[in-house]
This record gives C-alpha cells, sequence and structure tokens, in this order.
C-alpha cells in the first residue's frame, strides 16, 4: 500500500531534531499517518476496564518499512477490513503498559536501549512513562510541533474531507434555522443540531448557541422569542476533519439595525480573506482584519483572528498569539502555502442585539483561496423550513 504521508519530509523533521524514531500517541496524528484509520470502538472515549485505549505508531527515521502499529485487542477485524500500510501490527493490546510493551519491543530490536525517542507530551498517559524508563535509557524529545508541521499542507484527499465537513455542516445549520420558532429552547436547537449533522454523515462534536440579548453560548432551557438572534456555531466531523463554521439567524425579519451589524462583521471577513493567497505572510492576513475592525463603528466590540484547520481546530498554520486559544505565533513571518486551511471568523458582541459571528473556512491556493461550505452567510430567517440544502 502507499504510503499517505511524504516520508522523506518527516526524515528531513526528525533529523532537524535528532530524533531516532517516534511514538505517535494522539488519536489525529494516528489517523493521519494511517491514512484515515480511526478505531471505532473507541470513536468516543478511551477508558476500557482499569485503563485506556493508547493507540501507538512508531515510525524509524529513514526506515518507514520496519513501522509498527500498536492497536487494541478488537482492532484487528477493522484492520482486516480497512487495511493500513504499516508493516508490522500488533493489535493486542488492552491498556497503556501492554501498548507501551508493544511499542517499545520494536524499539529495541531496531535500535536497542538507547536512542532518541519523539513523544506528544500532551498525549502520552503518565503511566507509559515507567515502562520506557525501565526498558532502557531513551532520551524523551516532543514531537507534537514537528507532526504539526508534517500535517500543515493537506493533500487532496484531505482537502476533499476537510470540504465534505464544512459543507454539511452548514447544510445542517441552515436546516435547524428553518425549524426554530419561538417557544423553542436553545437545547431543542442544539438537539435538532446534533440530528441534523448525524443524518449527514457527522459525528457531532459540539454546539456554541446564542439567543437574543445574552451572550451565554452554552444550550439552556431558555426559550426563544420572537426578534431573537439566533447564532449556531459547530463543529461537525467527518472521518476525522473538522467543519467548524458558524452562522446567524433571526426570528423574524432582520432591520437595519441587524443588517448593518452583519455586513461590518462581513467587511473584517473579507478584507481577510482578499490577502490570503499562497505567499502571503501569515501576520498579512491577521493585519489586513485587525484594521478592517478598527474603522468598524462597532470597533471596541469586535474581535476577529485567523487560525489553521484540519484534525483538530486552531492547528497549524499558528499565525498570531493574540486569538482566544494560546500558543506563539510560529508561522506569523512564513509564508502561506498551497493545502493549508485557515478559519477566518469575526464576532461582534453587540449591546442590543446579542452575540453575532461569521465563521467560514477557506483553502490556500497559489493564485489566492477557495472557501468552502460558504452559503447562508447574510441572516437566516427562521421557522420557514427554506434554508435547508440539499448535500450530493
Amino acid at each position: 500500500m502507499d504510503i499517505p504521508f511524504k516520508t522523506h519530509h518527516l526524515d528531513e523533521l526528525m533529523a532537524a531534531e535528532g530524533i531516532d524514531a517516534l511514538l505517535v500517541t494522539s488519536k489525529h496524528n494516528v489517523q493521519y499517518l494511517l491514512g484515515g484509520h480511526r478505531f471505532f470502538w473507541f470513536d468516543y472515549m478511551d477508558a476500557v476496564g482499569v485503563s485506556r485505549y493508547l493507540p501507538v505508531v512508531v515510525y524509524f527515521r529513514g526506515a518507514p518499512e520496519a513501522s509498527c502499529f500498536v492497536g487494541n485487542a478488537m482492532e484487528g477485524f477493522q484492520i482486516e477490513n480497512e487495511p493500513v500500510w504499516v508493516p508490522r501490527i500488533k493489535a493486542e493490546a488492552w491498556g497503556v503498559r501492554d501498548a507501551m510493551e508493544f511499542a517499545l519491543e520494536a524499539v529495541r530490536e531496531r535500535l536497542g536501549t538507547r536512542a532518541r525517542l519523539g513523544i506528544e507530551s500532551s498525549f502520552l498517559p503518565i503511566d507509559a512513562l515507567p515502562v520506557l524508563e525501565s526498558r532502557g535509557s531513551y532520551d524523551l524529545a516532543d514531537a507534537e510541533f514537528l507532526l504539526e508541521r508534517l500535517r500543515a499542507c493537506k493533500n487532496e484527499t484531505e482537502l476533499e474531507l476537510v470540504e465534505q465537513a464544512s459543507d454539511r455542516t452548514v447544510d445542517a445549520i441552515l436546516d435547524v434555522f428553518g425549524q426554530l420558532e419561538p417557544g423553542m429552547t436553545k437545547r431543542d436547537a442544539v438537539e435538532r443540531l446534533r440530528l441534523a449533522e448525524v443524518e449527514r454523515g457527522l459525528i457531532f462534536e459540539y454546539c456554541l448557541v446564542s439567543a437574543g440579548s445574552n451572550f451565554n453560548r452554552a444550550a439552556s432551557d431558555d426559550r426563544l422569542e420572537e426578534g431573537d438572534v439566533i447564532c449556531l456555531d459547530s463543529g461537525g466531523n467527518y472521518r476525522g476533519y473538522i467543519g467548524d463554521l458558524a452562522r446567524m439567524g433571526v426570528l423574524g425579519a432582520p432591520d437595519a439595525e441587524l443588517e448593518e451589524a452583519l455586513a461590518e462583521i462581513d467587511a473584517v471577513q473579507q478584507a481577510a480573506r482578499e490577502v490570503i493567497v499562497a505567499g502571503a505572510l501569515g501576520r498579512e492576513v491577521i493585519a489586513a482584519g485587525d484594521a478592517r475592525a478598527a474603522q468598524s463603528p462597532f470597533s471596541d466590540k469586535l474581535a476577529y483572528v485567523t487560525h489553521g484547520m484540519g484534525l483538530i481546530s486552531h492547528e497549524a498554520p499558528r499565525i498570531t498569539a493574540s486569538g482566544p486559544v494560546p500558543y506563539p505565533d510560529t508561522d506569523a513571518d512564513s509564508p502561506l502555502q498551497p493545502g493549508m486551511v485557515l478559519s477566518v471568523e469575526t464576532t461582534l458582541w453587540h449591546e442590543r442585539r446579542g452575540f453575532i459571528k461569521l465563521e467560514d473556512t477557506v483553502i490556500v491556493t497559489e493564485g489566492g483561496y477557495r472557501a468552502v461550505g460558504d452559503v447562508g452567510r447574510g441572516w437566516n430567517v427562521c421557522g420557514q423550513g427554506a434554508n435547508r440544502l440539499v448535500t450530493a
């Protein structure tokens, strides 16, 4: 089977850090390295018995043919039906310690008991460390940033999944706007969106919902009223890739005040989009959105950010250090590359009308960008059943 990523690129990234082998343990990076494999039994949670599911991909620098995958004892059924490229598969683990034992067995066979191993610190349970320490004198290096660099530019298969995730998520949101009526609750809206996303082949991850003048974005039994502004901001997961978009609805006809507010948000969005093209610096995208937000009559109530998207929210490229999720702006002075995926979002906390937001997903191209799920960006009138699109 073809290896689904560029091994020479991964080898170069590992060599720069002096890493001999990787022990990859996060679900998203395991999925990436295995070309889409994600064990269905632990898609929702990881706990089992007295331990937890811990998949491990062992990758050796310069020797992909020696790679090993350690999975759960029941995972072999899925791999038999959906083979992965890794030559050696050990689908026998039931917890953290035995999974790490199997992984280190492969390391010892090739590298002995002394090597520099790249791990994912945030995704390696603490009870794996005694196994590592007792099986050799291994120097551990954090490889999370390295793996993020590998995933930064998506291939055509990945971009298709991003597009499907985005299209289906927006389709579900618009469907739900068409169902909402006064008297329903915010909890009703979230439940209807969950069902609509599942109906479209998505895994429902979350919905941030606001209604009326209240800025609270969690589901509740608060009832929708005529004239309420409603924001649905949801993450629908399609085969591991996230469609994270926000659209606006109103229970009634949007008035001039609402039209002005959403137009100002869209102006910020468009200003950021205009500079997105392969070769542009990440810093330039942030500066363009910030400059337009500063010109707005709502400038003191606006928040704008652009961040990377893909298997996880807020991944590479990292182009700002002042967004809602804290991390360094590693890519602010680096050129955008074709295949990078960006989420562009602008929020207005309107004193009278409540929480108003647009969040869009765009793919960087050689000549600019391609927006996906790019419909329903105006005011969607609720309760008319007319907002639904047909997803192929």
